[in-house]
Parts: C-alpha cells; structure tokens; sequence
C-alpha cells in the first residue's frame, strides 16, 4: 500500500487538507478520503478490533488456537493505547484552531540553523500522518521553504506527532521514547545542514521559490495576535473534541490496521523466530530495513510494530530504524518529491543522505542501549 488514500500512489492528494494559498486548510476540499465512500480501510480495521476485542474480554474460546491468541492480542494491544489515542484526539483539535499561516510562518529564514529549528520543531508539533505531512511538506516548498528546512521537517515528523508520542509512551515507556525522540530530531537537523549545504555548492538544485522574510517579521507578536483573537466559551471545547476527532480519522484508520498487523505477528511469529531473525545484530537490523521498505503503511500503522520489534526481540535499534526508514523508504514520498522538485536526484538524495545515520544510529543503540 502506497498511500493513505488508495491503492496507487498519488501525489494529488493528501491524508490531511493541503493548506490554502492564504494559510487556511482546505477540510471540505482536499481531505484523503471522498467522505461519500465507504472508508474500507478504517471501519474493516475497526470492526476486526472490535469483534476480537469483545471476543477475548468475554472470555470466548475456540479449538482454533490462533484466533484466541490473536484475539489476546488485539485486546492487549488496544488496553496499552487508549488513552494515548483519547489524549491525541485533544491534542488534535488544538492544532486544527491554529492557523496555518501562522504554521508556514514559525519556519523562519531558509539556509541557516535558526531556520533548520524552527523547521524540525514545527514538524514534531504538527500532528499528521506520514503522507499527511508530505503534502504539508510539498506546500512548503512552494511557499520558498530551503531546501534543508523540507527535509528536515520530513523527517522529524511523521512519528513524533502528540498523538504518537503519546502511544509510544504507553507502549515502549517514556525514556526510549525520549531518546528515539532525540535521535530522530538529530537525524533532522543534520540532514537538513546537509541538504543547505549541498544546495550552497551547487550539488543540488535551490529551491526557485525562495522569498526573504519581511522585515518587521515577528513570529510572537502573530502569535499574540491570533491568541487575543479566541473566545473562550463552552462551545470551544466541542469544536476542539470535533475538529480533534474529525482530524484524528486518518489516525486511527491506520493505527487499527497497524494493530491487526501486530497482532498477526504475534500469533503467527513465534518469539524465538522473531529473536533470531530481527534481533539485535547486524542481520536483524538489515531484516527491519527490509520490512520497513516493504510494508509501506503510514507511521500510524508502523508504531505498534515498531513497539513490537522493542518488547519481544530487546532491539531497540531495530524499533528505531523500523520507525524511521518506513520515511525515508517511503515510496510515496520520493516520487512526491521529484515531482515537486522536478529533480530526482533531490528525490534520492532522502535514502542516500538519511539510511547511513539511521543504521548507524540503530547498530548503537542495539549494543549500547
């Protein structure tokens, strides 16, 4: 599965609005999904969750072995996120109040480590999938984001939404997330320098879009601004469980079918099978790049079986490569950027520039986590 939104990749459309010209979000317009259709992906995903769920909570049993485990799966896996997913539910809704244009204008100067920052920051805090994010991403560079600031927001934020940190947390505990939250920022950031610099000797193509901030630019008195501008009534906090909800679909659409993917892993990978073929060594780790590559799902869909990869074979480099290769692999993404970029050597210049750090990175953490 190549996107969010079908069967075929795309590069037209979005799990999330594309922002507007003038920093609005298209909702009505440009969401992943034509709502008159049935969303096969999210209620099959949710009605095999809940089935199973109530099948294990009822305490039913069957002669078929692997239905009950995968029933206790589902059930285990489901218990350890809910309350993450209820609180990125919230967290949602209070970024879908946000205008976009005050968003594209936290970016800050292109081709410099003020703006590589603010650009990595902006991408942790926005909370969209990984498709959602490309188009965000793609927008940007239109809007004259340097190159490294596109990159570097790629990749620090499809995981390290609220909402997945959140997961992440409940499912792996709040220090590896730290640090996997740490690792994939300075993976970022260095990539982003990268990119400026090879764009500053010529190796690759400036962005043609590139505008200079005005002036008497200030990102706080904005800020300020559209904090003045809020009323704060009861109807608020509806629209913010509303909006958070509505935003959250794609989510959770991808988080159930990652939970079913997990879920089948665990029934039909037994543990010592999945120690000895992606454990911490140099195979297993090349075995998860593989997968990563190969089960192309949003990074909704990749953090249970990156929790997977933690908890049942001790490899938390395996986990985070798993995390972030699916990005820098991604399908999707590269032929998106080589049709915006009209480079693909812009487009394959993510793995080439990306994969060295993160196995790299994942190799240490392997042996010295």
């Amino acid at each position: 599965m190549s996107s969010c939104c079908g069967d075929k990749p795309t590069t037209e459309k979005s799990c999330h609005a594309e922002p507007h010209e003038h920093g609005e979000s298209k909702h009505e317009h440009s969401s992943c999904h034509d709502h008159t259709k049935c969303d096969w992906l999210l209620w099959g995903s949710l009605t095999i969750s809940v089935i199973f769920y109530l099948f294990h909570l009822l305490s039913f049993t069957i002669s078929l072995d692997w239905i009950n485990y995968f029933a206790h799966g589902v059930f285990d896996l489901l218990n350890t996120m809910w309350w993450g997913v209820l609180l990125g539910i919230m967290f949602v809704g209070i970024l879908a109040k946000i205008p976009q244009s005050l968003v594209l204008s936290a970016l800050g100067q292109g081709g410099t480590v003020k703006g590589l920052l603010r650009a990595t920051f902006a991408g942790v805090f926005l909370d969209l999938c990984s498709h959602g994010i490309l188009m965000v991403g793609m927008k940007l560079y239109q809007k004259g984001a340097s190159l490294g600031q596109v990159m570097a927001f790629l990749i620090a934020s499809p995981w390290n939404s609220f909402s997945l940190t959140l997961i992440m947390i409940a499912l792996i505990g709040l220090p590896w997330t730290l640090a996997f939250i740490f690792l994939s920022l300075l993976i970022a950031l260095v990539s982003g320098y990268i990119f400026d610099h090879c764009v500053k000797t010529g190796v690759l193509p400036q962005n043609p879009n590139t505008q200079s901030l005005p002036e008497n630019f200030q990102f706080s008195s904005d800020f300020a601004d559209h904090w003045r501008s809020i009323e704060w009534r009861p109807s608020l906090f509806g629209s913010i469980f509303r909006e958070g909800l509505s935003g959250a679909r794609m989510v959770l659409r991808w988080l159930l079918f990652g939970v079913i993917l997990a879920s089948l892993i665990r029934t039909f990978v037994s543990a010592d099978v999945f120690q000895q073929w992606f454990g911490p060594s140099l195979i297993g780790l090349t075995l998860t790049l593989i997968a990563a590559t190969v089960i192309e799902v949003c990074s909704e869909g990749s953090t249970p079986i990156a929790a997977d990869l933690m908890t049942r074979t001790n490899a938390p480099g395996n986990s985070f490569t798993f995390l972030m290769a699916g990005v820098s692999t991604d399908y999707t993404e590269v032929m998106s950027i080589k049709d915006t970029m009209k480079s693909w050597k812009v487009a394959l210049f993510l793995p080439l520039i990306t994969l060295p750090q993160i196995l790299l990175l994942g190799y240490l953490l392997n042996h010295f986590g």
